[in-house]
């Protein structure tokens, strides 16, 4: 099953990256090199490194290729370990709801044209990445650490530096799947709506809209990541 193969072959490059093998920075092999030495096709090979991707150990950039990033410690100087099981991925939803609505507000008040200009870039690439589950919760990620860069508060910007692009509450299921079935089932739609409803808030300045735009967007993540882990406790 190609699942079963992306998940051997995860295995294999999470432990060349944690083990030093691969140096954070470096360029991982392509995709052609690795579906020979591994004896995959390159959509397993491309399910494997999203799947990286989401996991924090690697970063991928459009036309350049994949790089490994500094594998996170569980424990080490309190950095915050991966989030990997369901449970601990609505935990940190719930933490997000907490953190990010409070910066939303600030942000309303507090943001530049320039940021302004620079969250609408980024919702565009969000907007345009359907089908590319690794690189949309790239474009995903730095909306939300826009929108904490725009509050002004360096402590809350800080919080998010530390959970990184793991925090985007998307399910591995979602990634298992090959790009041709990947594509918007609605749901896509609702996210870049939802990343709209928040910019539109912080463009009229408005704090109390803003981090109401921000909390409907991580409950829709929360009820997302419920239905598509398969879990149907949704309130």
């Amino acid at each position: 099953m190609a699942q079963t193969l992306s998940g051997t072959l995860v295995e294999s490059l999470r432990t060349r990256i944690v083990n030093g093998d691969i140096a954070p920075g470096e360029k991982l092999p392509s995709e052609p090199r690795l579906a020979i030495e591994h004896q995959v096709s390159r959509t397993v090979v491309r399910e494997a490194i999203a799947r990286l991707n989401l996991e924090g150990l690697v970063h991928t950039r459009r036309g350049s290729g994949s790089y490994a990033l500094t594998p996170p410690a569980d424990d080490a100087d309190g950095a915050p370990p991966l989030a990997r099981s369901l449970t601990d991925r609505l935990a940190l939803v719930e933490y997000r709801l907490a953190l990010e609505s409070e910066a939303a507000a600030l942000a309303a008040t507090r943001r530049t044209t320039a940021q302004l200009a620079a969250l609408a870039d980024r919702l565009d690439d969000l907007a345009s990445s359907d089908g590319h589950p690794a690189t949309a919760m790239q474009h995903d990620f730095a909306f939300h650490r826009l929108v904490a860069e725009a509050a002004g508060n360096r402590f809350l910007l800080e919080a998010l530096d530390r959970l990184g692009p793991q925090m985007i509450a998307m399910p591995r299921g979602r990634l298992d799947r090959p790009e041709a079935e990947a594509h918007d089932d609605g749901r896509f739609t609702a996210v870049v709506q939802e990343h709209r409803a928040v910019l539109a808030a912080l463009e009229s300045k408005d704090p109390l809209a803003a981090a109401a735009a921000m909390r409907v967007h991580l409950a829709g993540s929360r009820r997302r990541l419920l239905a598509e882990s398969g879990a149907d406790n949704t309130r």
